[in-house]
C-alpha cells in the first residue's frame, strides 16, 4: 500500500511539473508568434502571488487613503474621539450664545423702554408694599440693633481717619431728588411730541438743526451705543441716583459703551435713523428707578 500511494504521489507531483508549451501562432498564416514553457506548478504560483498582491493593494488603500471611511463600522471608532471633541465645543459655544442673547435682550428693553411707568402705579400698590415692609418691632431686638450699628460706626471712623481723601465721582448723587439735580439740556429745540405713556411714547421729541450736537444731561458712564430697526442710532447713559438717559434716532454716535461722559459732553449728532421716525429730530428719554418720567418736568427744551 506504502509503495503505491507513494508511486500516486509521485505521478501527482510530476503531473504538476509535466512541461507545457504554449504556443501563439498565426491563424492565416500558422507563423509562430510567441512560445512559453508552462507548467501546472508555475500556472498555480503564479495565481498564488498575484491573488496575494492584489489583496496586500486591497489593504493598504484601506489603512492608508480616505477610502476606509467607507467601510462600515472602520470609521466609527476613529471619528469617536473627534465628535466627543466638537460636542464638547457647541456645548461651549451654545452657553456663550445663550448668555449673549439674555444681555442682549436685556439693553434691548432698556432701548425700546419696555419698563413699567411711573404712573402705571397706584397708590394702593404702594400703600400695599408700605405694609408688607411693616412689622412689629421687638425690644431685644431693637438693642441689639442699636449696639451692632454702634460698633459698625466706631469702626467706620477709624478707616476714615486712617484713609487718604479721595475725591468723590461727580456723578454719585444718590441720595438727592430729583427736583434738586440739575440736568444739561440735551438740545434746544421746539418740543413737537410730548410725554405720552398711555400711547407708548415714552419720552419727548425735540426738532433742532440739522449737524447739531446732542449733550449729556449728566455725569455717567455710556451702557448702551448701538443701532436698532426702530430707533436707528441710540445711546443710553447709566448716571447717578438711579437715573437713566436715552438718545434715539441720531446720525452719528461719538461714544462707546463703557466709556465715561460729563454732563454737557457731545455724545451724538442729531439725525433721522431707524423706522420710527418721519423727520430729523431727538428722541430724549428719562428714567428713574426703571420707571419712565416726564422730562419736561425737569428740563427746558426752548
Amino acid at each position: 500500500m506504502s509503495e503505491g500511494h507513494n508511486n500516486e504521489e509521485r505521478s501527482w507531483l510530476e503531473r504538476m511539473r509535466s512541461a507545457y508549451r504554449l504556443v501563439v501562432m498565426n491563424d492565416e498564416t500558422f507563423q509562430e508568434v510567441a512560445s512559453y514553457k508552462l507548467s501546472r506548478l508555475n500556472v498555480y504560483m503564479m495565481l498564488s502571488a498575484l491573488v496575494v498582491l492584489v489583496a496586500a493593494l486591497v489593504v493598504a488603500l484601506i489603512v492608508f487613503t480616505p477610502l476606509k471611511q467607507y467601510v462600515p463600522g472602520y470609521g466609527d471608532v476613529n471619528l469617536r474621539s473627534k465628535v466627543e471633541r466638537l460636542s464638547k465645543k457647541v456645548d461651549a459655544m451654545q452657553s456663550k450664545i445663550d448668555a449673549d442673547s439674555l444681555y442682549i435682550a436685556n439693553v434691548r428693553r432698556l432701548i425700546l423702554a419696555d419698563y413699567e411707568v411711573a404712573e402705571e402705579i397706584t397708590e394702593d400698590e404702594i400703600e400695599m408694599e408700605d405694609s408688607l415692609l411693616t412689622v412689629e418691632k421687638i425690644e431685644e431686638d431693637e438693642q441689639l440693633r442699636q449696639a451692632v450699628e454702634e460698633d459698625r460706626l466706631i469702626g467706620i471712623a477709624e478707616v476714615e481717619k486712617k484713609k487718604p481723601e479721595v475725591k468723590s465721582a461727580s456723578f454719585s448723587n444718590k441720595n438727592k431728588p430729583l427736583e434738586q439735580l440739575y440736568l444739561v439740556t440735551p438740545v434746544k429745540g421746539p418740543v413737537v411730541l410730548g410725554f405720552l405713556p398711555e400711547e407708548k411714547h415714552f419720552g419727548v421729541d425735540i426738532v433742532a438743526p440739522k449737524n447739531t450736537a446732542i449733550k449729556a444731561v449728566m455725569d455717567g458712564v455710556v451702557i448702551a451705543s448701538d443701532w436698532t430697526l426702530e430707533t436707528g442710532n441710540t445711546i443710553g447713559i447709566q448716571h447717578g441716583n438711579n437715573l437713566t438717559s436715552f438718545y434715539k434716532h441720531n446720525s452719528v454716535l461719538l461714544k462707546k459703551v463703557g466709556s465715561t461722559v460729563k454732563g454737557g459732553e457731545a455724545i451724538a449728532i442729531i439725525g433721522n435713523t431707524g423706522e420710527l421716525t418721519d423727520g430729523p429730530h431727538l428722541h430724549f428719554e428719562l428714567w428713574q428707578d426703571g420707571k419712565a418720567i416726564n422730562p419736561q418736568d425737569y428740563i427746558n427744551f426752548e
